[in-house]
């Protein structure tokens, strides 16, 4: 191949995700373009903090892809430019997770793994740390992607070659998960030296090994309707690893220093000073009909603005009642304020729905109530009294029947605002029941995958239309409307 091709191949398989596992690949191109100044060998820490720095924005992220699942599941609004909440065909590209934090990961862990490299990268911790730790956020990331596409590039995704990069099905991706996580969970070395740059738990083994089997735990469930079996096995190991998962008060969160690395809520309203997305009146009037406190925290007024409407309503909406909700506080959010990526709440709820299922010996009830208890104490809302009236009403109870609905409804509650958790949740479960946007272009329903995006289409297109035909719908190929794999609600 000559260096022209070259060229113009790599710069396909950025655009279309493939990515590369070493720099010494670079060397056909010589050294025009190195700076003497800089070290050509990466620093592995830094790609760690690099990686997790950007990891509130998979939780919340204004236009992109957890955006419209937020979009999806109703949490929140448009309110001037409607068309992604009316069911406009959305296609976002994938490129900047294959090719920005995922091969940061992969990077990791080659430079921890190659012998030629390894003793170097050690100066940022233990190579084995290194490496689990790359593993667990792969798999978070990943999870990411099928969750929201389907079968995507997966197993040679982050290899260098000819940048055709095949698709792997999410049913074979999944058990991949479950095998990555335990063995990170089993890979971690307490004898060995914290891997520096870890924003998120300062190097603490015990708690990645909690991220790592609640992730674990939360993957596994989403195999309760297509095969309940495995998903039963996947629960129990995950509550069985080492260290266990998430208990009262643990979490995964970003805590953001200051102006230069904001929250992103805050960035929004007050950096970019945009305010195209509300809180959902569905969801915000279902906190406030049950007082539920969480509303306190989670919007800026009791004013939900209604979901789905067509551009001219929405902005008559907007103008009739200019103080609609927006998220958390709006311009008010603190700068300071720290994003959760996973949190106990979440995860005891998971393990309430399984135990519901029969799945393990635990009792639901209680780890139902300690699930919406830690969302309400997580938030700084709880006190006694508000939550266990909270906790009596008919509709929250238990004890008045409807279990599993009820569990999911507070599942998909308590992932507020992270739109890709709350959309997987109820694709999978079918709870809260959703009513499609009344402005909708069509009467397909509400989506229930992403479309391929057109980078992929057009620098991959064998393997892109080969998984679009599976995903057929009645708009077609590569269908928003197409069901995944685990998706049989």
């Amino acid at each position: 191949m000559n260096k022209k091709n070259k060229v113009i191949l790599l710069a396909g398989m950025v655009l279309a995700g493939a990515g590369f596992t070493s720099c010494n690949k670079f060397k056909d191109f010589g050294n025009v373009n190195q700076n003497p100044g800089i070290t050509t060998s990466p620093i592995t820490s830094a790609l760690l903090t690099n990686v997790e720095s950007g990891l509130g924005n998979y939780t919340w992220d204004a236009g992109g892809i957890t955006t419209l699942s937020g979009l999806y599941c109703q949490y929140y609004s448009e309110t001037q430019y409607t068309d992604a909440s009316c069911y406009s065909r959305q296609q976002p590209n994938w490129d900047g997770y294959y090719a920005g934090r995922l091969m940061d990961l992969q990077t990791i862990i080659n430079y921890n793994s190659d012998p030629a490299t390894a003793a170097a990268a050690a100066a940022s911790g233990a190579n084995a740390n290194q490496i689990a730790i790359a593993r667990i956020l792969k798999v978070y990331i990943f999870a990411l992607l099928t969750d929201s596409y389907g079968d995507i590039p997966y197993f040679q995704a982050l290899k260098l070659d000819n940048g055709i990069v095949p698709f792997d099905k999410q049913s074979e991706i999944y058990p991949d998960f479950f095998k990555e996580l335990s063995e990170a969970v089993n890979q971690l070395d307490d004898a060995g030296q914290a891997m520096s740059g870890d924003i998120i738990y300062n190097g603490d083994n015990t708690m990645w090994r909690k991220f790592a089997n609640s992730l674990h735990a939360m993957l596994a469930l989403r195999l309760s309707k297509v095969d309940a079996g495995q998903g039963k096995s996947e629960f129990n190991n995950a509550l069985n690893g080492k260290d266990g998962v998430f208990g009262t008060g643990e979490t995964a969160q970003l805590d953001y220093p200051d102006g230069n690395f904001p929250n992103p809520v805050y960035n929004y309203y007050n950096v970019t000073l945009r305010k195209d997305y509300a809180v959902s009146k569905f969801f915000l009037d279902g906190l406030l009909s049950n007082n539920d406190k969480r509303a306190d925290v989670w919007a800026s007024s009791t004013v939900g603005f209604p979901y789905g409407l067509t551009r001219d309503n929405a902005i008559a909406f907007s103008n009739a009642n200019p103080t609609w909700a927006r998220l958390f506080q709006g311009t008010a959010t603190s700068v300071n304020d720290p994003f959760y990526i996973l949190t106990s709440g979440e995860v005891f709820l998971a393990r309430a729905e399984a135990a519901q299922m029969g799945w393990t010996g635990e009792n639901a009830s209680s780890l139902y109530q300690s699930g919406i208890q830690d969302s309400w104490t997580l938030n700084g809302v709880y006190n006694a009294s508000d939550f266990n009236a909270y906790m009596a009403l008919p509709n929250i109870s238990l004890a008045g029947g409807d279990e599993i609905k009820k569990i999911a409804t507070q599942e998909w509650i308590t992932h507020y605002p992270n739109g890709r958790r709350g959309w997987a949740d109820w694709r999978r479960t079918g709870y809260p029941a959703l009513t499609p946007a009344p402005g909708a272009t069509n009467s397909y329903g509400i989506p229930r995958r992403m479309a391929y995006g057109q980078n992929t289409l057009t620098l991959n297109p064998d393997n892109a239309a080969a998984a679009s035909a599976i995903f057929t719908g009645p708009d077609g190929a590569n269908s928003q409307y197409a069901r995944m794999w685990w998706d049989k609600n």
